[in-house]
C-alpha cells in the first residue's frame, strides 16, 4: 500500500512516520527474504518480495538534492516539530541537570573544600583575587572563538553520541555539566561574585546551555531506543532511535555557533551588564518562539 501511495502521488504525499513505517518494513522484509530462498517450495513467493524490495529501495534510496534553502526549511518548519515530539525526553535532560545543578550547590555550601578539589586550585586562586577567568579571551578572541565552538560542539555530540551506552555516558555527561554549574556558581557566590559570572554567561548561555541540555535529550532518546525496543525488532528500534535522535541534535548546530560568537567577543567585554541580561533574555525569548510558536503547534495537530 506504502508503495502504490508512491509511485502514484510521490514521496511528498507520504507523512514521515509512513516514510518510517516503509523503512522498518524494508529491512524486516528483506531479512525474511533470505528465508524464503533457502526454501525451495516458496520460490514464485521469494520473487515476488524480491520485486518488492526492488521497488523499496528505489524508493527509500532515491538521492535528494541538498541545498542551502532545504536546510533552511528544515530549521524553520520541521524541526520545532521534531522537538516538540521529543518534549519528553528534554524534559528529562534538564531535570537531571538541574538536580545535579542543586547538588553542586549544596555540596559547596556544606563543604567548602570541595569547590577545591572539584575546580582545581588555579581556578580557585583567581576567584580568591576576585578576577573573572575569562579576562584573556577579549585579547585573543578570534582564536578564542574558534577553540570555544569546537568545544562545546565536542562536549554537546558527546552528551548525544552517550546514548550509544544505553545512555550511561549521556546521564555522565548531564551530571558532570549540572555539577560543574551548580559548583561554579556557588563558588562564585562565596566570593562576591556572582553578578560577574551571570553577566558573563547570559548572552551565550541563553543559547548554550538549550543547545547542551538538547543534546542530552538525544542522547536519552537514543538510550531508550536501546533499552526498550518495544514492538520492534532490536535493531529497529535502535535504527529508528538514531534517526530521531540525529534530527533532534542537529538543530542544535547553530545554536552553538552563534554561542560560540558571543563567548568569544561579547560575553568577556567591557559592554554593560543590563545589556548582557538584554541580549540574553532576547536570544532566549526568540529561541522559545522558534520552538514553540502557536502557528507550527497548530499545523502539527492539523
Amino acid at each position: 500500500m506504502l508503495l502504490g501511495q508512491a509511485d502514484a502521488s510521490g514521496l511528498k504525499q507520504l507523512s514521515r512516520a509512513e516514510l518510517q513505517e516503509m523503512a522498518l518494513l524494508y529491512r524486516q522484509v528483506a531479512s525474511d527474504l533470505s528465508v524464503l530462498r533457502q526454501d525451495a517450495t516458496a520460490r514464485t513467493y521469494a520473487a515476488h518480495v524480491n520485486q518488492l524490495l526492488a521497488r523499496a529501495h528505489h524508493v527509500i534510496y532515491s538521492r535528494r538534492k541538498a541545498s542551502w534553502g532545504g536546510l533552511f526549511r528544515f530549521l524553520r518548519d520541521e524541526y520545532p516539530v521534531v522537538f516538540r515530539r521529543n518534549l519528553g525526553y528534554v524534559g528529562a535532560s534538564v531535570a537531571i541537570s538541574v538536580a545535579c545543578g542543586v547538588l553542586g550547590v549544596v555540596a559547596t555550601n556544606a563543604r567548602p573544600e570541595f569547590m577545591r578539589h572539584f575546580l582545581g586550585p588555579a581556578m580557585i586562586e583567581t576567584m580568591e583575587r576576585h578576577e573573572m577567568w575569562t579576562h584573556s579571551v577579549v585579547s585573543m578572541a578570534p582564536t578564542a572563538t574558534s577553540f570555544i565552538m569546537t568545544n562545546n560542539l565536542s562536549v554537546s555530540f558527546m552528551t548525544f553520541a552517550g546514548g550509544i551506552t544505553f545512555g550511561f555516558l549521556t546521564l555522565y555527561s548531564l551530571f558532570n555539566n549540572g555539577m560543574m554549574l551548580g559548583v561554579v556558581g556557588a563558588a562564585c557566590h562565596h566570593y562576591g561574585m556572582s553578578l560577574a559570572l551571570w553577566s558573563f554567561v547570559a548572552a551565550h548561555g541563553s543559547l548554550e546551555l538549550p543547545a547542551i541540555l538538547i543534546a542530552g535529550g538525544a542522547g536519552l532518546r537514543l538510550g531508550q531506543a536501546m533499552l526498550f525496543p518495544g514492538g520492534y525488532r532490536w535493531k529497529d528500534s535502535i535504527a529508528a532511535g538514531g534517526i530521531e535522535a540525529t534530527r533532534l541534535v542537529s538543530g542544535i548546530i547553530p545554536l552553538l555557533v552563534i554561542a560560540g560568537c558571543l563567548e568569544g567577543f561579547f560575553s568577556p567585554s567591557a559592554a554593560p551588564v543590563w545589556l548582557k541580561f538584554t541580549v540574553g533574555a532576547v536570544l532566549f525569548t526568540l529561541l522559545n518562539v522558534w520552538l514553540f510558536r502557536p502557528g507550527k503547534a497548530r499545523a502539527e495537530a492539523g
